[in-house]
């Protein structure tokens, strides 16, 4: 039976890892191929907006889809979905203007936001403020009082199965308020961003974080996509951004295959990305995770 609402809190809660699939571009956001996603062997699904079309018709559709192809094996309403951001968390300012685009993905009923390019502690700050409601004052002293509004809780609150009042209480970033539901994360994929990333991941309402090594190569001179193990230059921001994770409890965010989860595992990766089944089963396996999925 769910113990909560969002089921990759769930399991980060228990010190289990978590597996996502889902495109960063191309996703079909429809209601049948929601209905259909609810059987998915991940235990969240990742919709990319931040190359892929930003949809909030095709997103309200999957949604619905989600719930009424559902419940999950594991008891959940629809399995957790977290969206990729169109903008990029380069300053302050940048973030506070496009606020309107996390008001509209969380309006559609989704369970968290992944903040692409972080590079800087204000521009996480306004990220984190925007998908607040101004009730919540957990972390104000760091964070300042939430800006998002009243509207969208007519929307969001059916999909999770929660009354009004109900989805004011827990549409809360985790684990800043421990009861919370939403899970916010960040990318660090520029060299400003690994500068800065002690700062930005000390950030309180975060609740993971990667290395993305795609454009983080990309601005480094390497064209293709580079793999573990990195250039030496890659490494290092790897290991820069992992202990800033490790010190301030955030999940950290990498890809592995069959052959090297356990090795994640054991170093204490805990978002696993490379969207193969054949990769949770092992690394389920590994940790002894109690199914069904």
């Amino acid at each position: 039976m769910a113990r909560r609402i969002n089921r990759a809190i769930e399991l980060l809660e228990a010190g289990q890892a978590i597996y996502y699939d889902g495109p960063h571009t191309g996703h079909v956001l429809t209601y049948e191929q929601g209905c259909k996603d609810a059987g998915t062997w991940a235990d969240y699904i990742n919709v990319g907006m931040e190359h892929g079309a930003f949809d909030m018709t095709g997103l309200a559709e999957y949604m619905r889809g989600l719930v009424d192809g559902g419940p999950t094996a594991s008891g959940h309403r629809p399995p957790a979905v977290i969206v990729e951001a169109p903008v990029n968390g380069i300053d302050g300012p940048n973030v506070a203007f496009n606020a309107w685009q996390f008001r509209q993905i969380l309006g559609r009923g989704v369970h968290g936001i992944l903040l692409c390019q972080a590079e800087s502690a204000e521009a996480v700050r306004e990220f984190v403020r925007a998908c607040r409601f101004p009730h919540h004052k957990a972390g104000v002293d760091q964070l300042g009082i939430g800006s998002r509004g009243r509207g969208s809780e007519p929307t969001a609150a059916p999909v999770w199965g929660l009354d009004q009042q109900e989805y004011f209480a827990c549409s809360e970033p985790w684990p800043l308020t421990p009861q919370g539901e939403l899970l916010l994360g960040v990318k660090i994929e520029s060299p400003p961003g690994v500068e800065h990333c002690e700062e930005i991941l000390a950030m309180p309402g975060l609740g993971f974080a990667e290395l993305g090594p795609g454009d983080l190569g990309l601005s480094l001179g390497y064209t293709s996509l580079q793999r573990r193990p990195y250039p030496p230059e890659m490494e290092a921001a790897r290991a820069r951004v992992f202990a800033a994770c490790r010190k301030n409890n955030l999940a950290f965010l990498e890809g592995a295959t069959p052959q090297t989860i356990a090795q994640r595992l054991d170093e204490g990766v805990r978002v696993i990305s490379g969207h193969d089944p054949e990769t949770a089963k092992v690394g389920r396996a590994h940790q002894k995770r109690a199914m069904p999925v």
